[in-house]
């Protein structure tokens, strides 16, 4: 079936309804706009569904999630495990709520437990309740840092973590055996309640979740001595965060902390930003706005499930407040955590920071420093949770931290998801303990740089949308892949790996070894002087992302570095 044929379906077939209906009548002149809406499937990826809310088969919509729910619920079915059930959470997002209580009520049809938060809760939260619950697996609702026109369904497995492979790969396949949504199956709010399936999550689950975090501060006399001096501006973005960030940081003794007014209530239309997303500076306008009115010491965002914390500090030496990308957020928490565990005694001689492929190579220099391994993972925090589970199941390594650099990291292992609610608190505990010593989270960062290099690292993403647009970038990736690349900019290239064929070559010898990573459309470039170039395609959006990191002597340096190995890696592809 072409797509104008299933547009065609669409517009007519009972098993649609009139709102539905009205939704795509109004387009029928729209031929670029139907195919866009039904060219293909809204794919059930490795991290479940992504994509524009609307009507159509390759947008989010009740029928997609009720495909995909019905999918999973076979799955489980298969399993055996529906006794354990399903956790279930959401964000501030349109349809979110909609979606979360559909996905339960399709979940209770099939005999399947659903225990659903009675309000918005972060990612984090909903991971820390699958381990909490034992549920056979657990559901966001959630675009993460995505537009406001998006809206996404994440699924997670028993250990807290998002589904890897192969699981991932058999409730793909079982989500596209449902072909007609008619065999989505039904039952009322009333009768699933009656039958024990439905169970509400309230606020005890808050204070579990909670009192995990604080008992993790490594600090707590510093943190309330200082906590009356520090100064914090939260935004939340319109999201789930201060659902319970603030009060966390109160409980811990910080008594300044202010909110955004504008952005503290959840709302789907994100009205003050164009883009919920705390790795955008523009996303801070109002914050940093707030910051300037109290002479706040520190600036965090969430994004709007809480899973990415941004971060502006103030460097008292200039006045200004300077932006920390995802590597620099996240290492200076492992630096002050892991540098306080050896002091005080507690870092385990066989722990392990664990990394992903596409961040700062100042991580394997800390975990080296202090004798950790650093294992390096594919994209995807999921990967690192499947590092987490492997270790806890062989009792052979522990667990001391975990990050990728899209502004996520995990303290600790109560979780298998990143963290931004646990973030926030590590860097406000590092905040009071610098302020202790009469350094600025600026001056910790600095002296990071001076003990171990001044690694440097930037993102860029070309966005191509549309049928043409995943065409684009499937030939960008081939091009690459049928290059052979010796120098990229000043830069040597020492080895080559393509991650999907499984190969690493090294560029001087000519040797073919294994990457030992899982296959993933990835292309790595390893560069003479600990730099480095990564161009992947995105899983969630429709772009292609290149990756690059360089090693310098100082700031300046390691930024004129930086900026030429960026415009090199551009011109290439």
């Amino acid at each position: 079936m072409n797509y104008l044929e299933e547009y065609k379906k669409w517009c007519e077939s009972p098993e649609f309804d009139e709102e539905t209906k009205k939704e795509l009548i109004a387009i029928s002149e729209d031929k670029e706009e139907i195919e866009d809406r039904f060219y293909k499937e809204l794919e059930f990826g490795t991290a479940g569904l992504r994509g524009i809310l609307g009507a159509g088969t390759n947008r989010m919509n009740q029928y997609t999630v009720g495909k995909a729910t019905q999918g999973l619920a076979n799955y489980i079915l298969e399993q055996g495990t529906e006794d354990k059930g399903v956790a279930i959470s959401y964000d501030s997002r349109k349809m979110s709520k909609e979606f979360s209580i559909q996905t339960a009520l399709i979940l209770c049809a099939n005999g399947i437990k659903a225990y659903l938060f009675e309000n918005l809760r972060p990612v984090p939260e909903l991971s820390f309740a699958v381990r909490e619950l034992e549920c056979t697996a657990g559901i966001m609702i959630t675009a993460s840092h995505n537009p406001p026109k998006y809206n996404g369904y994440k699924v997670y497995w028993d250990d807290g973590a998002q589904i890897v492979s192969p699981r991932d790969k058999d409730i793909i396949t079982k989500v596209r055996e449902v072909k007609s949504f008619s065999e989505i199956k039904q039952i009322s709010e009333e009768e699933a309640r009656q039958k024990g399936l439905l169970n509400i999550i309230k606020t005890e689950m808050d204070n579990k979740y909670l009192n995990v975090l604080k008992n993790a501060i490594l600090n707590p006399e510093i943190m309330k001595e200082q906590g009356k001096k520090l100064k914090v501006v939260y935004t939340p973005l319109h999201g789930t965060g201060n659902t319970i960030a603030e009060r966390l940081l109160k409980e811990l003794g910080l008594e300044n902390v202010y909110v955004v007014p504008e952005q503290s209530k959840p709302d789907g239309n994100f009205p003050t930003v164009d883009y919920p997303n705390p790795e955008d500076p523009k996303a801070f306008k109002l914050a940093l706005e707030l910051a300037k009115k109290v002479d706040a010491d520190v600036v965090l965002a969430t994004d709007p499930d809480a899973d990415r914390l941004g971060i502006f500090a103030k460097d008292t030496k200039t006045g200004q407040y300077m932006n920390y990308t995802g590597n620099m957020s996240a290492l200076l928490i492992a630096e002050y955590r892991i540098s306080q565990m050896k002091e005080k005694g507690t870092l385990p001689s066989n722990g392990m920071l664990i990394t992903t492929i596409v961040s700062s190579n100042l991580a394997k220099a800390i975990a080296k420093y202090y004798n950790l391994d650093c294992p390096e993972v594919l994209t995807g925090f999921k990967n690192i949770g499947a590092v987490m589970k492997k270790a806890e199941e062989n009792h052979d390594k522990t667990y001391v931290f975990g990050y990728e650099e899209s502004y996520g990291c995990l303290i600790g292992d109560y979780a298998r998801d990143k963290d931004g609610i646990a973030a926030v608190m590590a860097l406000c505990e590092a905040a009071c303990y610098y302020q202790a010593q009469g350094k600025t989270l600026w001056d910790a960062m600095n002296d990071i740089y001076k003990k171990y290099g001044y690694y440097k690292e930037a993102q860029v993403s070309i966005v191509r949308e549309g049928v043409q647009g995943a065409q684009e970038i499937k030939d960008m990736m081939t091009k690459m892949r049928n290059t052979d690349i010796r120098k990229i900019g000043d830069y040597k290239v020492i080895r080559f790996k393509d991650v999907e064929k499984d190969v690493v070559k090294n560029m001087e010898t000519g040797e073919i070894t294994s990457t030992g990573l899982p296959q993933s459309n990835v292309l790595y470039y390893e560069l003479e002087d600990d730099a480095w170039c990564c161009i992947r395609p995105s899983g969630t959006e429709p772009k292609i992302k290149l990756y690059m990191g360089v090693k310098g002597t100082s700031d300046e340096d390691a930024n004129v570095k930086l900026e030429e190995l960026k415009n090199a890696m551009l011109e290439i592809c």
